[in-house]
């Protein structure tokens, strides 16, 4: 097991969450998945890598409804793609806060609040 799942375990042990689903896989599998199986989520965290999110990964997160999408973004280009994608599936950008995780040089990450203000269907 991956040491960040286990990580993520002992904080839902130690804050007495009991309803989370964790993955060390491909988001592009594993969500597209879950969703078609049933799987609502009330939240999903994505930290995508610096070209984006992919189409199928933004288009699972519309479609399991999930009320919140935290964002985690270290490209502002990609960032506004996606959350135009996101916007079309009836979210709306909540929060921004800026994360300089590599102080001391022009790197800044960006942690999205992104809610879901409509249903598209």
């Amino acid at each position: 097991m991956p040491r960040a799942v286990k990580d993520a375990r002992a904080n839902d042990s130690l804050n007495g969450i009991k309803n989370t689903r964790l993955y060390a896989w491909f988001v592009e599998k594993v969500l597209p998945e879950q969703v078609a199986a049933g799987y609502r989520p009330n939240v999903v965290v994505l930290d995508p890598p610096r070209a984006g999110r992919r189409s199928a990964v933004l288009e699972a997160v519309a479609q399991s409804c999930a009320r919140r999408v935290v964002y985690v973004s270290c490209d502002p280009a990609t960032l506004a793609q996606d959350i135009a994608r996101l916007a079309a599936q009836g979210y709306a950008q909540a929060k921004v806060q800026p994360v300089d995780m590599f102080p001391h040089t022009a790197h800044v990450e960006c942690v999205i609040g992104i809610q879901r203000v409509r249903s598209t269907k």
